[in-house]
């Protein structure tokens, strides 16, 4: 199964610039574009899973995570151009067999956010990290917010690490831990409960 184990700091313009100008390691640049999916009586959410397709620089991903237990999450991907012929394929990659029962009466999109990821892949004590820096927006609905965020996410290697690394570029920047997603806040948003904020 593959694994996502991420810390998520809240941001701002301001602290983004800061912590860009104090990483070393080459950056990469990734124009974000991504559409949130739900059946429609909110079955997915329900279940703490989310579907997804983004566009990586232009270039379709289809994704599903899913709830494992523990801090970790279950994270899926393919790369194609509907969300719906991803379905199957993301059913066999996870074993998630439920999905497709879930989604038989149909999926529609819900929310979405669209964002500049300037990201770095650093080594750090046993272990492989990416640390990413999000600037746009959330949209729910009709409605936006801005988006300023830092991820941690490991690679390879140890959660240990990502923890320590974390709390270290926690300290520094006096970052504030963001315990919701960007899919679970770009939905209070379409719902209108924004009291994240």
């Amino acid at each position: 199964m593959g694994l996502e184990y991420e810390k998520k700091f809240r941001a701002d313009e301001e602290t983004l610039k800061n912590i860009h100008a104090s990483l070393k390691e080459k950056p990469y640049l990734l124009q974000m574009e991504t559409t949130y999916y739900d059946t429609p009586n909110s079955a997915l959410s329900k279940r703490k899973i989310t579907l997804r397709r983004r566009l990586e620089n232009g270039h379709s991903v289809c994704t599903l995570k899913t709830p494992t237990g523990t801090t970790a999450r279950g994270e899926f991907q393919t790369e194609c151009d509907s969300i719906h012929d991803a379905i199957p394929v993301l059913c066999k990659l996870s074993n998630w067999v439920e999905l497709l029962s879930l989604t038989t009466e149909g999926i529609i999109p819900v929310c979405g956010a669209k964002f500049t990821r300037t990201a770095r892949k650093i080594p750090f004590g046993d272990s492989l990290l990416e640390v990413a820096l999000d600037a746009g927006i959330l949209i729910g609905g009709e409605k936006e917010l801005p988006l300023f965020e830092v991820e941690v996410e490991l690679l390879s290697g140890k959660e240990q690490d990502a923890d320590l690394y974390a709390a270290l570029l926690a300290q520094k920047f006096s970052l504030q831990e963001e315990p919701k997603s960007k899919f679970r806040r770009a939905l209070d948003l379409a719902k209108g409960d924004e009291k994240w904020q």
